[in-house]
């Protein structure tokens, strides 16, 4: 059975900091792309970063460039963002998500956890 279970979300202020966990089962953890998603309701999920099976040059958005960084330890089926300089607009659910790249439909998600940055 396939879970992504996510974790670290919470309320900081603005500029400063959380890391996010997301711990994997049931699929081959390192053969696969990971990504964090973040959704504000009302709006579309957008991907946040994405680092594939060999670890080597992540992907970010624009907005989070900079500030957030994300890691891999297949030793441990976890992926992580750590985000620094945390603003207000960073606030939304945080996604996990896993995907084969040589196999479109296997493609997973988290339940997500929130984020909120606010004074």
């Amino acid at each position: 059975q396939v879970q992504l279970v996510e974790s670290g979300g919470g309320l900081v202020q603005p500029g400063g900091s959380l890391r996010l966990s997301c711990a994997a089962s049931g699929f081959t953890f390192s053969s696969y792309t990971l990504s964090w998603y973040r959704q504000v309701l009302g709006k579309e999920r957008e991907l946040v970063a994405a680092i594939t099976s060999a670890g080597s040059s992540p992907n970010y958005a624009d907005s989070v460039k900079g500030r957030f960084t994300i890691s891999r330890d297949n030793a441990k089926n976890t992926v992580y963002l750590q985000m620094s300089s945390l603003k207000p607009e960073d606030t939304a659910m945080y996604y996990c998500n896993a995907r084969d790249p040589l196999r479109w439909y296997r493609n997973y998600w988290g339940q997500g956890t929130q984020v909120t940055v606010s004074s």
